[in-house]
């Protein structure tokens, strides 16, 4: 290296000398590890070092960012580290070197981070997935992984991936939401709340449906905050997510297969396992293959309180898609008895959706009431009525009960709530203006 004035440094050279600080500091790390305590003052000392042999001058701004992502390079996760540290990314989708985008807020965005080409950004992919034994290559070129934080992550690389390696990251919250930040940020109501947790704690079986991307595993990181504390929990899931905050809880997660193809642990097993665990309440991830079945037997033989995901666009969907899912399985079942098995078992179907502004809200609650012939029969407590949209593009709405009460108001009572009619949208008012009851009706 030459000494070079920081004006002079092109894009490509700045690659070039990144490339060599990164070899020569790497290179240093793996002879004379040090205690992680002392890693950012020794780095800084070695880099300080490096940077004065090399003959450079240059500006403090840009040795700042050569200092950031040369230790990105050697100890995080290259340019993709600073959208990582952003609490309000909540992905980052890599098309490719040299296309980074990230979604912020709902929105996706295109941002001006690269990698210097493709076998940059397959060492990242591999320095991800190698740890938990997994493995990316031309034979395998897919791959599903998490950090060590939770985030999920997903790998496509070459022949699959047509133009260059493909690295897509959700992130794992640091921070729970709670039901109270959701009602703030307009996902549901106050009322809604108040019945979900009579729902969750009278021990019906729920189910959340939605789109990807809709915050499935956050709505349900909410109900199952209102399970019990004195209740024994097993959580069965593909990548850990799921943050409850009770004493009893057993966490469980699926195994991918080895390199030979053997020994992998699905949720199917895992929910089989868990009840042979005394749980006192099933909380499965997401529910996408052969494990519906064993997971509407449990909700049938006195598992009940069960709560898990599944991708649907609407409640109605999500009960086909759960007969689909269970015919799955394997063991060959008239539909009607897995119609007769989905209406037992499945009391609420909470549907989340992704607004077309990124917003994310409760948009349908629905009561699974049984069957009618060969139709399982639903009736909506909660719609979201929408309006045109404003000068902005937001989504104008409201989240509103329908005003009737659902079939499943004794087990409430049973349980201690005690919900006014208000919850589900009926004015006591007007019923006793006209000289009605409330428990004689069912809606307006």
């Amino acid at each position: 290296m030459t000494g070079t004035p920081e004006s002079n440094i092109s894009a490509q050279n700045y690659t070039k000398i990144k490339i060599y600080l990164t070899h020569q500091l790497a290179q240093t790390f793996e002879s004379n590890p040090i205690p992680p305590e002392a890693l950012q003052g020794e780095f800084q000392s070695r880099f300080e070092s490096e940077v004065a042999k090399t003959g450079l001058q240059l500006a403090e701004p840009l040795r700042l960012k050569l200092h950031n992502d040369v230790y990105n390079e050697i100890f995080a996760y290259g340019p993709i580290q600073t959208y990582l540290d952003d609490a309000e990314i909540s992905e980052i989708m890599v098309n490719g070197p040299k296309q980074v985008y990230i979604e912020r807020e709902g929105k996706l965005l295109s941002t001006t981070s690269a990698f210097d080409d493709d076998a940059h950004l397959i060492r990242l992919i591999e320095r991800i997935v190698l740890p938990m034994g997994r493995r990316i290559d031309a034979d395998h070129p897919t791959v599903d992984a998490r950090l060590p934080d939770g985030s999920r992550v997903n790998a496509v690389v070459p022949p699959v991936a047509i133009d260059g390696p493909i690295l897509t990251i959700r992130k794992f919250s640091k921070d729970k939401l709670t039901v109270e930040q959701l009602i703030e940020f307009g996902s549901m109501t106050t009322q809604l709340a108040e019945f979900l947790q009579a729902c969750v704690v009278a021990r019906l079986n729920v189910i959340v449906s939605g789109g990807t991307g809709s915050g499935k595993t956050t709505l349900l990181n909410v109900l199952s905050g209102f399970i019990p504390q004195e209740e024994r929990i097993v959580t069965i899931e593909d990548a850990a997510e799921l943050q409850l905050r009770q004493i009893h809880v057993v966490r469980m997660e699926t195994k991918h297969p080895n390199l030979d193809g053997s020994s992998a642990v699905t949720v199917r097993d895992l929910v089989r396992n868990a009840l042979r665990m005394r749980p006192d309440r099933i909380v499965v991830g997401e529910v996408r293959g052969g494990e519906a079945l064993d997971m509407l037997q449990a909700m049938n033989t006195g598992h009940d309180g069960s709560l898990t995901t599944l991708h649907a666009n609407a409640p109605r969907d999500a009960l086909s898609r759960l007969e689909t899912l269970t015919l799955m399985s394997g063991i060959p079942l008239p539909v009607r008895v897995v119609r007769e098995q989905i209406a037992s078992a499945v009391d609420l179907i909470v549907q989340q959706t992704r607004l077309r502004d990124g917003a994310r809200k409760v948009t349908q609650v629905t009561e699974v009431l049984g069957m009618e012939g060969d139709t399982i029969v639903m009736s909506d407590i909660y719609k979201f009525e929408e309006k045109p949209s404003d000068a902005d593009g937001k989504v104008l709405g409201e989240l509103k009960p329908t005003g009737i009460r659902p079939l499943f108001s004794p087990r409430l009572e049973v349980a201690g709530f005690k919900l006014t009619p208000e919850v589900f949208g009926v004015n006591i008012h007007e019923m006793l203006a006209a000289n009605k009851k409330p428990g004689q009706n069912r809606g307006k």
